[in-house]
């Protein structure tokens, strides 16, 4: 008898391996448009810190973004593409009119605590791990500077997107060294490739 549940055990042992394995290679996501979301805008700057504005530092890097993404064969969709302002409902609702798409939030982080530095990557859906998970890993890989790693968030741009959702923090520009960092366009290039290089790390082709 205790010989038959040691079998049974190993067995199961064996199983939650395998699928733990299995889990480390994400299934691809069919999409082929992606709705790239520049934060903020128009009256709502975003966070300001060391003579670094928020809001253009987003569209800075979703029109890089975008351009990338063209250059790969995707479309895309832009919830804002000047400095204007767009209400959170208004840009999920941009993104829900879309198919077979997936939703790229981008923004730029500030805190009290200006030691605190590196990309964060939110997510709220499995699939949407899925991204935060593949795009975490590209800016790691990709761009200079620490990498705080995914988090889930009840961001109203998440929860109101029926598609896959992320929203990147590209950086914490109250930390002066990062802001420097962020200011440079050869930085946010290598933000934008990165964000890029993570979505076509997961695309299933459609």
């Amino acid at each position: 008898m205790h010989l038959h549940l040691l079998r049974i055990t190993a067995w199961c042992l064996a199983l939650i391996v395998a699928g733990a394995a299995v889990e480390v290679v994400a299934e691809p996501v069919r999409f082929s448009t992606v709705v790239i979301d520049a934060g903020h805008g128009g009256k709502d700057s975003g966070s300001i810190w060391n003579r670094v504005v928020e809001k253009k530092l987003c569209l800075d890097v979703a029109k890089r973004v975008e351009s990338a993404l063209k250059s790969n064969g995707l479309k895309t969709v832009m919830t804002r593409r000047t400095d204007t302002f767009v209400e959170l409902s208004q840009r999920a609702r941009i993104a829900n009119r879309v198919s077979s798409a997936v939703f790229v939030s981008i923004h730029f982080n500030g805190s009290r605590k200006t030691s605190i530095s590196g990309a964060e990557v939110y997510y709220r859906s499995p699939r949407g791990k899925t991204f935060a998970s593949a795009l975490s890993r590209s800016i790691k890989s990709r761009v200079s500077g620490a990498t705080r790693g995914i988090f889930y968030a009840d961001f109203k741009v998440l929860r109101e997107t029926q598609m896959p959702a992320v929203l990147v923090e590209c950086g914490y520009i109250s930390n002066k060294r990062e802001a420097g960092r962020c200011a440079d366009p050869a930085h946010r290039q290598q933000l934008a490739d990165a964000i890029v290089g993570g979505l076509l790390a997961v695309r299933g082709k459609k």
